[in-house]
């Protein structure tokens, strides 16, 4: 089988460009790797000349490029008359970027089909290198399947513990993956909920992912649970059982309170106050000024106070982190979410769920994260026949940066409602494993010391990722695809299978169409037919094929492996954004932080090497059935075995709320963000320019450039987005709504009142960063813009 796939194995007189710079060796074709091997000539010097014998006596040094990390493979043939070398191209999703020469067409075709051979034409995931790997000692005398155990984690927490955690039990209702198969075993749900009301209200949730918990905070006791969406749909549905679970949830720091006491909206009034724990006497004193909350962060906090006020007691005194603002998070536009029930899914109606408030944070799909990192790949395309510095243009553009500022700002939120307001938080966005990963991690880090060691990282990464069930198989795209495979000369139109290629909005109404008519055809059983893996709507430019639609849970198991290939739509760097985020509170927090730069790096590498087992498929159930940790090893085994190497000098464990940088609690500073240029394969300045004290928009900064006269530097470090921008985009309760797309206010504020609160925030962001100044026209303009999830 090797040899079928393997057209050529070695090829001589091959010559390697990379950054505009050329050396010539010989191109080894392994089954898992590219070897490309040369021996370096040394410098000469004055007056001397090249001895032969001894170049021959030095080491060669090697590049390795494992097939699956191989992103993008163009052949460009040139026949011998045109005395043209033919060459072929590789972007890798390291950002590695190379073209191999070679003066033999008929060698570059062989190695160009070789590679697409064994890159994405496996079939199966047991054929990738983590099946076969034999890693060296150091890394044998590691065990890192054993460093998560979910029922540790939970004690550590305290859960089932006197204090605080015995309002919560672990639940074994999923202990065989057949109530939620992309939910873990064990699931931590209040105590005075039983498994038969789980079992009711998991039918309310997409994919029966109901809030579970993911956190409990040590102190006061908060919680962050997460979910998927709830199947509401056009008829406004609900579920009695799902508005019980979820107000047992945010009564589980109420001591006093019992599971008899427990109300629902509609059978009778819910709480009108809530009171503070016991627990809080053990908090440092916040306050707004002392505890660094901006303006920004101060409005918000007053627009969630505005939204939840008839839940308020009026008369009671205003104790900061006394009252209660519990939140669902759905981290999608509301547009988006509003066009779900189109298809029986959507958001809460807050008319139910009365103790809460809604906020909406406006963080775009899968898609719309592909398509930006793929612009980011387009300004970097040429590194590998040139030394250019990337066009910081095109780079403004991708809007990557303001993807991660948004991200970063709803992490904020969550983190501040939990550790400062002491409230609970629900995160959801459509199947509950993209974007509420992100986010439900990053609040994690700000939250727990513990996290930010680097057992505490790999725990976190195991739980909130790996065991909830994080698409890693569709979203890395570890089988590649052939439309990632491309002869130059044959390719006609342009480059249409470019991953990240889309043809724009225009198809967005006809996906409408299509959709509304599949959800209202009496022949269409499934609640997912006609949505996509991010449960976002589909229309007929789907790549699933037609007999999985029905399929209401990922395929996974046996059947997962008959698939040939990637399904390059189903692709997004979900779990990238997430490093790069990691990257920007270590990079703005330098001593909170136990592992490094390169911890993190070597970390995104190996998400696409596929040379240990960790990442290889979507949820828990797929690695026990493939008996994962049998077969392979774990990516912790690497870095544990070599932990001197992702070590931060600069950490500090010291935990004291009283000296300022020694806090618990973290927070990111979205507008501070930056490229994290390491892991993009370039320098500092190249992708950040010189950091002056002012800091503009990136527009502007990529207008600036790196320029200057008299030794004046005269560029910025760029940032996420223009600053009077945020990631909460919309507030809703039972009684008032606000924001973009928000459903009308019922009674409580005046519309008037509402939007002179969503300007005062724009206002008060805008305050903040007086060199990015736009017109209001502009910023109407651009929320106008904010897209259907219909891609």
């Amino acid at each position: 089988m090797a040899m079928e796939r393997t057209r050529i194995a070695k090829v001589d007189e091959v010559k390697l460009v990379r950054r505009g710079e050329q050396v010539e060796g010989t191109l080894h074709l392994t089954p898992h790797h590219l070897i490309f091997s040369h021996i370096p000539i040394p410098p000469l010097e004055n007056g001397a000349s090249h001895n032969p014998e001894a170049n021959s006596k030095s080491k060669p040094r090697e590049l390795w490029i494992t097939y699956p990390i191989i992103q993008t493979c163009t052949l460009r043939p040139s026949p011998q008359q045109s005395h043209m070398p033919s060459s072929i191209r590789l972007r890798c999703r390291d950002f590695t970027f190379v073209c191999l020469c070679f003066t033999d067409e008929k060698k570059a075709r062989d190695v160009y089909d070789s590679i697409r051979a064994w890159t994405c034409k496996l079939g199966r995931i047991e054929k990738l290198y983590a099946f076969s790997y034999q890693p060296p000692k150091p890394e044998r005398d590691v065990n890192g399947w054993s460093i998560y155990k979910p029922e540790d984690e939970w004690r550590r927490q305290g859960i089932g513990q006197k204090e605080g955690g015995s309002a919560w039990r672990i639940s074994r209702i999923n202990t065989d993956y057949d109530f939620s198969p992309t939910y873990p075993a064990l699931v931590v749900v209040p105590a005075s909920i039983s498994d038969n009301t789980l079992k009711f209200a998991g039918r309310y949730r997409s994919r029966a992912r109901l809030p579970v918990l993911s956190y409990l905070h040590p102190v006061n006791n908060c919680s962050i649970t997460r979910s998927s969406q709830p199947l509401v749909g056009v008829r406004q549905n609900r579920s009695i059982q799902d508005e019980k679970l979820l107000l047992a949830i945010f009564s589980t720091s109420h001591s006093r309170e019992r599971s008899d006491s427990l109300d629902i909206p509609g059978s009778s009034s819910p709480p009108t106050s809530q009171t503070p724990r016991s627990s809080e006497s053990e908090m440092p004193s916040f306050s707004p000024e002392s505890s660094g909350v901006t303006d920004t962060e101060a409005l918000e906090n007053e627009m969630l106070s505005k939204a939840s006020i008839e839940e308020q007691n009026t008369f009671q005194p205003h104790v900061y982190g006394a009252q209660q603002h519990n939140l669902i998070v759905d981290a999608r536009p509301t547009v988006n979410a509003f066009a779900m029930q189109a298809v029986g899914l959507g958001s809460e109606n807050m008319d139910n769920y009365r103790f809460a408030t809604k906020a909406y944070l406006g963080i775009d799909n899968i898609h719309v994260m592909r398509d930006s990192l793929q612009k980011v790949i387009d300004a970097l395309k040429e590194s590998d026949l040139t030394p250019l510095a990337p066009h910081r243009e095109n780079l403004s553009k991708s809007h990557w940066l303001k993807h991660i500022g948004n991200m970063l700002d709803g992490v904020a939120l969550i983190a501040r409602q939990v550790g400062l307001q002491h409230s609970h938080v629900l995160i959801h966005c459509s199947d509950g494993w993209d974007r509420t990963s992100q986010l439900s991690a990053l609040s994690q880090l700000c939250l727990d010391p513990y996290y930010r060691t680097l057992e505490g990282f790999i725990v976190l990464v195991e739980k909130d990722w790996l065991s909830f069930g994080h698409m890693f198989a569709h979203r890395s795209g570890f089988l590649s695809s052939e439309k990632w495979f491309n002869i130059e000369n044959e390719r006609i139109g342009g480059d249409t299978n470019r991953p990240g290629n889309n043809p724009g909005g225009a198809n967005a109404f006809e996906n409408v169409l299509l959709s509304a008519k599949g959800f209202f055809n009496k022949d269409n059983k499934s609640r997912d037919s006609f949505v996509d893996s991010d449960n976002e709507l589909q229309g007929n430019d789907s790549d699933l094929p037609t007999s999985n639609r029905g399929s209401s849970t990922p395929t996974t198991g046996k059947v997962q492996e008959s698939k040939s290939a990637t399904k390059v739509k189903e692709t997004s760097p979900v779990f990238h954004q997430f490093l790069d985020a990691t990257y920007q509170l270590l990079y703005q927090h330098p001593t909170r932080f136990e592992f490094n730069e390169r911890f993190l790096r070597r970390l995104l590498y190996h998400l696409y090497s596929c040379q240990y087992g960790t990442f290889l498929y979507n949820n828990e159930k797929d690695r026990v059935e493939n008996k994962i940790a049998e077969k392979t090893h774990s990516v912790w085994d690497y870095f544990l075995s070599r932990k001197e190497q992702f070590m931060n000098e600069k950490y500090d464990p010291t935990i004291d709320d009283n000296v300022r940088g020694q806090e618990r609690l973290i927070f990111p500073r979205p507008s501070e963000v930056r490229w994290w240029s390491e892991a993009f394969g370039r320098s500092d300045r190249e992708m950040n320019g010189w950091a002056r004290n002012v800091v503009k928009s990136p527009d502007l900064a990529a207008s600036d450039g790196i320029s200057g006269s008299g030794g004046e530097r005269n560029s910025y470090s760029a940032v996420s987005s223009p600053p009077n921008e945020t990631a909460l985009i919309g507030v809703e309760s039972a009684d008032t709504a606000a924001g973009v797309g928000a459903s009308p206010p019922r009674q409580g504020l005046s519309i008037g009142d509402l939007q002179d609160r969503m300007g005062s925030l724009a206002a008060g962001v805008k305050d903040l960063m007086p060199m990015a100044k736009e017109k209001p026209e502009k910023i109407a303009a651009r929320r106008d813009e904010m897209e259907v999830e219909m891609q």
